[in-house]
């Protein structure tokens, strides 16, 4: 069977005494979450979504994540994983734009008020039919009045299920996306696209069924990092996924320790905060040393010095890797145990091609000359969703351009020099000033905006408005960052604003961010 959900129902069979999900106290094994699953399946069906629906998933790095994303598979649906942190606009725009027809969501906590964004979001769209709301405490009623709770909705569905036989081709997942012409895009990854790339995963971190890892999973599994290293790689094989909903340094310190952590991804700025973390904490750097085996990084560029000082402090190398939620989203990594390359980001894994072409093409063959990174393999994404133009902009021949300019040394090694779109990598999330710019413009101070990165300590870059007022307005800097608050998910929003009377442009009116 090629449906995505056959990596749980897999290991459910083979180990049934094998601990899936470890949140806290809670210890899941493998058959529960796979009867958990089948409950979440046969719920859809009830509902009459199956085969080709189109079902959303708001929720942190809990066991109700993997919960309902497998369950989601299982009923023949696709999974629509949404950031945790949109807001309710933004909730409406993912949900119209996938055709979601259902949106399971987390309730949060009072600093992340996830359930009630979403609400708002689902309420605002016409396509969507059910929403299920995932509170921390099943027993309680809903806190959101005319949500329907998924305590109370899956509670007399039965644990066993018949999983929807897919095809290869079918999609699994639409992972969203955005490039600097506009809104996000849902970039369609199928079944076969998945599952490579986590079975490819395992194979390059050394994982399998006799030695599983233990995996600290503090990347957000709605994202495409998280979701294929972490959680079906982790049960591919039947490894143990411990999840942590939020980074915080001295909490995965601990897990590291206390679980017996053998696996860690991270982007950056988590791994300057593990360094950072081991100041003043009764951990040790040989305790995490002696039961972390591999260590990998994606995002973005990890400085040269956070790479030396983590294998002087824990005796581990930094594997550092490159891919896009288009490619599933592992196109490259550094190969385990070869010597660290800092800055490179790796070979193209198994069964993955890569090249640097010119806008035309072109393959760029000439030694260390620059060229955008292309990628072909069975992990490149079917298309982006109802989208064909811009499918047809990216992907040619099996290829798919990256927008990322590289180089690559007489080894083979490949190496990011710069982005081809001006997007802004903030602490690890992906940030497009053409998205933001949008919204900015629709405040009344706001005549005209260019938003870029600057670069920041701990988040690598933050997010910087440079704004030209209309005349006769009073607005000040700090107010128009509060509204920007207010309208845009908490990662996205720009911290810094500054007003200037005229922006740099080019003869026919372009702004030149690299001048401001």
């Amino acid at each position: 069977m090629s449906n995505l959900a056959s990596l749980l129902e897999r290991s459910a069979a083979e180990f049934p005494d094998r601990t899936a999900i470890v949140f806290g106290d809670m210890r899941l094994s493998y058959p529960q979450v796979d009867a958990a699953a089948n409950q979440v399946a046969n719920l859809l069906a009830s509902r009459g979504i199956g085969h080709g629906d189109k079902v959303a998933l708001a929720c942190p790095n809990l066991p109700y994540f993997s919960i309902v994303y497998y369950g989601i598979l299982k009923a023949g649906a696709t999974v629509v994983p949404l950031n945790i942190l949109l807001k309710g606009r933004e909730v409406a725009y993912h949900l119209d734009d996938s055709d979601a027809r259902a949106l399971f969501a987390f309730q949060g906590t009072p600093d992340l008020p996830i359930g009630q964004e979403t609400w708002d979001g689902f309420n605002a769209t016409d396509g969507c039919e059910h929403y299920f709301l995932i509170t921390a405490d099943p027993t309680a009623p809903s806190p959101i009045e005319g949500a329907e709770t998924f305590a109370a909705a899956v509670g007399n569905q039965p644990p066993t299920h018949e999983t929807v036989e897919t095809a290869d081709s079918d999609t699994a997942v639409i992972l969203y996306t955005s490039g600097t012409t506009g809104q996000p895009k849902g970039a369609e990854l199928s079944h076969s696209n998945m599952l490579s790339n986590a079975l490819v995963a395992d194979r390059l971190f050394g994982a399998d069924a006799q030695e599983p890892h233990t995996y600290l999973c503090v990347l957000p599994l709605f994202h495409s990092f998280g979701q294929t290293v972490i959680q079906n790689a982790g049960f591919a094989y039947g490894g143990t996924v411990v999840m942590l909903p939020r980074f915080e340094a001295n909490a995965a310190l601990s897990l590291i320790v206390g679980e017996g952590i053998t696996f860690f991804a991270g982007v950056p700025t988590m791994y300057w905060g593990l360094l950072g973390g081991l100041e003043g904490s009764d951990i040790t750097a040989e305790q995490v040393g002696a039961t972390l085996k591999v260590a990998a990084a994606g995002g973005s560029s990890l400085p040269v010095e956070i790479i030396k000082e983590f294998k002087a402090r824990f005796g581990v190398d930094i594997l550092e890797g490159y891919g896009l939620s288009e490619t599933s989203p592992v196109a490259s990594f550094a190969p385990l145990g070869a010597e660290p390359r800092p800055g490179s980001i790796g070979k193209p894994i198994p069964d993955v091609e890569m090249k640097l072409i010119d806008p035309e093409w072109n393959e760029v063959t000439e030694l260390g000359e620059i060229g955008e990174i292309a990628i072909k393999g069975p992990n490149i994404m079917k298309g982006y969703y109802n989208r064909p133009e811009a499918t047809a902009e990216v992907i040619k021949d099996g290829w798919f351009r990256s927008g990322d300019l590289g180089r690559k040394d007489e080894d083979g090694y490949y190496y990011i020099v710069d982005r081809a779109k001006d997007m802004i990598i903030r602490g690890g999330f992906n940030v497009y000033p053409r998205e933001l710019e949008e919204v900015l413009m629709t405040h009344p101070a706001v005549s005209l905006v260019a938003v870029i990165g600057v670069a920041h300590d701990s988040h690598g870059e933050e997010v910087k408005a440079v704004v030209i007022k209309n005349p006769g307005d009073e607005t000040t800097e700090e107010e128009l960052v509060a509204w920007a608050k207010e309208q845009m998910a908490a990662y996205k929003y720009p911290r810094i604003v500054e007003f200037r009377d005229s922006l740099p442009m080019t003869a026919t009116g372009k702004i030149l961010k690299r001048e401001i």
